[in-house]
């Protein structure tokens, strides 16, 4: 141990790591291969799983005749729902009223209700000869009829699919403020329509991958999973197949992205958990891209007829609006059906001062796969409508799109501003995110190359998405109504061992979000040691008492809630062993770089120093002294924050092909104190493109039968280079939101704010020609049935 003059600390003061550019410590081992997967778990006498699908959506199961399969090479079992009569179901309850819970069986028994449902699993010494076998199982299924369209599916004439689900409607729920219909009744001006974002796949480059491994000797399981909630996971299964938690352990190890797709309890891991089991070997299942296609849950299918009601001045006045969700076949454990149609409705009015409001959404089973969490969950399709109204708006009154959003958007002295469904927004830039992208496109300038570019064939058009989200939610607001799991709350636990090591863990998942350099910075700025000296360990529910993963944004705000408040309960241990050791009282003990030091003095030791004092030189310490270098402390931002910003869209159209380009993209955010500004922009852009994606490429086709037209990615496009233009981020800090780190959540606005400003812009480029999107994606061969009837009317 040292204590030498260092008179270089007078003067010190702690180095800031949140706001840098630190680079990702993920990268290294992610960027070389060396990331590890639970694809890539390899275990002695390890058995393979592949799943015989329905090819139908909706049908009575005749008979599976698996005796072929059984007898196939490297074949040790097969296995259909009659035998595994205690195989569990999935079920997500909700105390929300006229809630329909529906039952989802791990393997199909009696009825099958979307393509690509499991109704046999067989198990083999690898995947190949799992996949010959599976071919063999036999399946007589007796149509039961479909009906596919969300709205067809309420008819009294509709096919049911549920019996305990009365006219397919799952859930209602309305929300009203104010007297919106009288208003609109009487209103100066009126704009509506018609809106829908067609369905799309998560698609991650991982697809869902499990592995269960269990020890006879200790009666212990283990999964390695894909998923982005292994608290939920754990929580869920050691309840349907009666494990103990201290001996069931859920592990997601590095996860290839999720987007929400990975963040829903699926009856694969009941089967992988319960077979490790069952053959006490270890079982693994890697799902390919058709199953992911075909099973894992989608995102968003709503259809949303609004009106919006406006004075002489474009003021708003009311919004009013019906809403049906596609929920698919069955309610997402544990998430609900309510997720996401009931966000769409709560989040509608946007960041708006809109008095009178009255909104309505059901939700409708399908036979198509689930919907689920998807990232910005309700909050794109939400968006894209009103966005839409704003537009047709000003269209209307004849100012430009701007200008009517700087008329109705609230201000910053309105903040705390509830909005009609009751939604809470704190102080957040709407206005200011708003200025900023104005300024940086010049709308004027702007005007005068779109009039000379149709001169010449081209259609250039502007459009603009403002939007507010809530990101952090606190354990005051459920992530969907009703559903019986605290969501709000995170748990952080940070030591200092006995070499000086210091290492923070959280119930936290990252699936691609940064999060081994964040929370690292933030707990190095607040301890006084380097990032790099940080060791983040999550994704395991052996580390943690509780938690329910990263989703919805939360893990800055909430983790690292918790990351701050549990470090500064260290950093008063830190202190108060120094101050022993020092003789000084404890507060005039700082740290930085990994020393601790009181200023204008030659005391200081390092990290290091003190951990040997505390836990091996019995002679440094007094006893009552030597109290473990360790905190654990939860946090829980009970509202949570408010996130806004304006997306601008500029698109080019060719007059003869219809081909649509995005020429260029601008993202003006409000995400409060950035941890770190390479992390932010790489969040913003991947969220970007995904709804560039949602924009203009990518759906599920689905016909009347709910067969799936587009199950390849040779059908089912994506975004790629080609199509993204360079995308401008800024950055607007306005007042600081009230939790420890001054943090908003960042990581979903892109899918947000993208579609409605590129909605927005297609439509003004057609505006000459009398037509506007009411649908996403827009296509060129829609554009093109677009144009048509508008010249066929005429």
């Amino acid at each position: 141990m040292t204590d030498t003059p260092r008179p270089d600390r007078a003067q010190t003061i702690r180095p800031k790591y949140i706001g840098k550019k630190v680079e990702r410590f993920e990268d290294p081992r992610l960027l070389t291969g060396r990331g590890r997967y639970s694809a890539d778990i390899k275990a002695d006498r390890m058995v393979h799983l592949a799943f015989v699908r329905s090819d139908q959506a909706h049908a009575r199961i005749v008979s599976v005749d698996t005796s072929d399969a059984a007898e196939a090479p490297g074949v040790i079992a097969v296995y259909t729902a009659a035998d595994l009569p205690e195989l569990p179901e999935l079920s997500a309850p909700s105390a929300m009223k006229d809630y329909h819970a529906t039952v989802c069986p791990a393997l199909a028994r009696d009825t099958v209700r979307h393509v690509g449902e499991a109704v046999a699993v067989v198990v083999a010494q690898d995947r190949y000869l799992a996949e010959d076998a599976a071919a063999l199982v036999m399946v007589d299924l007796e149509p039961l009829g479909a009906t596919a369209d969300p709205v067809a599916a309420l008819k009294p004439d509709a096919v049911p699919l549920h019996d305990n689900v009365p006219g397919n409607k799952v859930l209602e729920r309305s929300f009203a403020t104010g007297d919106a219909p009288g208003e609109i009744a009487k209103a100066a001006h009126t704009v509506s329509g018609r809106f829908r974002m067609r369905r799309k796949s998560p698609l991650a480059m991982e697809t869902r991958s499990y592995v269960a491994q269990y020890d006879t000797g200790r009666d212990q399981l283990v999964l390695h999973t894909s998923s982005n909630i292994p608290g939920i996971v754990r929580d869920e299964l050691a309840r349907l197949l009666h494990l103990p938690g201290n001996r069931f352990q859920v592990v997601s190890p590095d996860v290839g992205g999720s987007f929400g797709g990975k963040g829903s309890v699926y009856p694969e891991e009941i089967i992988v958990v319960m077979l490790a089991r069952e053959l006490e070997r270890p079982v693994k299942f890697v799902s390919d891209r058709l199953e992911d296609l075909t099973s894992t849950s989608q995102a968003f299918d709503e259809i949303i007829e609004a009106t919006l009601a406006f004075d002489e001045d474009g003021i708003f006045i009311a919004l009013d609006a019906e809403v049906i969700g596609d929920i698919g076949a069955y309610s997402i454990v544990p998430w609900t059906a309510a997720l996401e149609p009931v966000q769409v409705v709560s989040f509608l009015p946007g960041p708006y001062r809109t008095p009178h409001y009255r909104g309505r959404v059901r939700g409708v089973c399908t036979p198509k796969p689930p919907t689920g969490p998807y990232r910005g969950v309700g909050r794109p399709m939400a968006v894209f409508a009103m966005e839409r109204l704003v537009d047709l708006a000003a269209a209307k009154l004849g100012v430009e799109p701007d200008e009517i959003r700087r008329r109705n958007l609230v201000r910053p002295e309105e903040f705390p501003f509830r909005i009609g469904s009751g939604i809470r927004w704190d102080r957040s830039g709407f206005l200011e995110c708003l200025e900023n992208a104005v300024a940086a496109v010049d709308v004027a300038s702007f005007r005068k190359r779109q009039t000379e570019a149709r001169e010449n064939g081209k259609w250039l058009g502007l459009g603009f998405g403002t939007y507010a989200e809530l990101t952090g939610i606190g354990s005051r607001i459920a992530v969907a109504p009703g559903m019986p799991i605290n969501t709000g709350t995170e748990t952080a636990a940070v030591r200092v061992d006995s070499t000086g090591a210091v290492t923070a863990t959280f119930a936290t998942a990252s699936h691609g979000q940064s999060l081994e350099t964040t929370l690292a910075q933030i707990v190095a700025e607040e301890l006084g040691v380097r990032p790099q000296d940080v060791t983040i360990k999550q994704g395991d529910t052996s580390l943690t008492p509780h938690g329910t993963g990263t989703y919805a944004s939360r893990s800055a705000v909430i983790g690292g809630g918790a990351a701050i408040v549990s470090t500064r309960a260290l950093l008063k241990k830190v202190q108060a062993a120094a101050g022993v050791l020092f003789d000084v009282e404890p507060d005039t003990v700082e740290t930085g770089d990994g020393e601790i030091f009181v200023p204008g003095t030659n005391h200081h030791i390092t990290f290091g120093d003190l951990a040997r004092a505390v836990y091996s030189d019995m002679k440094a310490l007094p006893l009552e002294a030597r109290k473990p270098l360790e905190a654990q402390e939860a946090f829980d931002p009970w509202l949570g924050t408010t996130t806004a910003a304006t997306h601008v869209a500029e698109v080019e159209i060719d007059a003869e092909t219809l081909e649509i380009r995005i020429t260029r993209f601008l993202v003006a955010e409000d995400c409060g104190r950035m941890i770190n500004p390479l992390v932010v922009d790489g969040q913003v852009h991947g969220g970007v493109v995904q709804g560039i994606g949602a924009a203009i490429l990518e759906e599920l086709h689905y016909d009347e039968t709910g067969q799936l037209l587009s199950a390849t990615l040779a059908d089912y496009l994506i975004p790629t280079a080609a199509e993204v233009p360079t995308l401008e981020v800024n950055h607007i800090e306005t007042e600081l939101p009230d939790n420890p780190g001054g943090f908003r959540g960042m990581g979903e606005g892109g899918t947000i704010g993208a579609p409605a400003a590129i909605a927005n812009a297609i439509s003004d480029a057609v505006a000459h020609l009398g037509i506007g999107v009411e649908e996403l994606p827009m296509t060129p061969n829609k554009l093109f049935r677009l144009i048509a009837e508008r010249q066929e009317k005429e």
